[in-house]
């Protein structure tokens, strides 16, 4: 089971918030957008009954009933969603110290193991000009990449591509069938080389 933790005041506040939807069998769904790497973003949204995933994890509690998705729980470890009460209303907090910690396995999608050697072993070398590579999508098995900062319209940006990013990310996700580039490069206001 997860140890993620939803203090009694927040159970409160989401199960008064549920009651309010007026939907049999409402409940709430947890789950890290873009998760391991720094645009981690925890969310909490709505879980109409049919809405929640096949995978997800269920967290039940007094009078609330939580989904958790499946890819985003070792994103959660050590979760804490809670609520302070104010004059104001209120405000909801979800604090998960785990969200942008690059955790892979062997059995992490592909679209994870790409995020976590952007984030740990190509950025940290392009960081030194001012760039970063970021994962937009997966289209399949090629994972489609923007760059940013100083690699956005630098004349060696299709040499980083190939040789250094694209080889690397083969060399260590095999199950990876190549990359594409959907950056501007146009655009080289911010470009270390011109």
């Amino acid at each position: 089971m997860s140890s993620i933790e939803i203090t009694e005041s927040a159970q409160e506040y989401l199960s008064d918030l549920l009651l309010k939807q007026d939907c049999e069998g409402i409940a709430i769904r947890l789950f890290v957008a873009d998760p391991g790497t720094p645009k981690a973003e925890t969310c909490i949204a709505y879980c109409r009954p049919g809405e929640e995933q096949e995978e997800d994890q269920l967290l039940e509690l007094p009078g609330l009933k939580a989904y958790l998705d499946k890819r985003s729980i070792p994103f959660l470890e050590d979760a804490k969603v809670d609520y302070s009460p104010d004059r104001l209303g209120g405000q909801l907090s979800i604090r998960a110290p785990n969200s942008r910690m690059p955790r892979v396995s062997d059995d992490s999608p592909v679209e994870d193991k790409v995020n976590y050697i952007l984030h740990s072993e190509i950025n940290p070398g392009l960081a030194a000009h001012g760039g970063n590579i970021s994962l937009e999508e997966m289209d399949g098995d090629i994972a489609v990449l923007q760059f940013g900062g100083g690699c956005q319209g630098c004349g060696q940006a299709d040499v980083t591509l190939k040789d250094g990013v694209e080889r690397t990310l083969l060399e260590k996700i095999p199950e990876l069938g190549g990359v594409r580039d959907i950056t501007d490069h146009s655009d080289s206001s911010q470009a270390f080389y011109k």
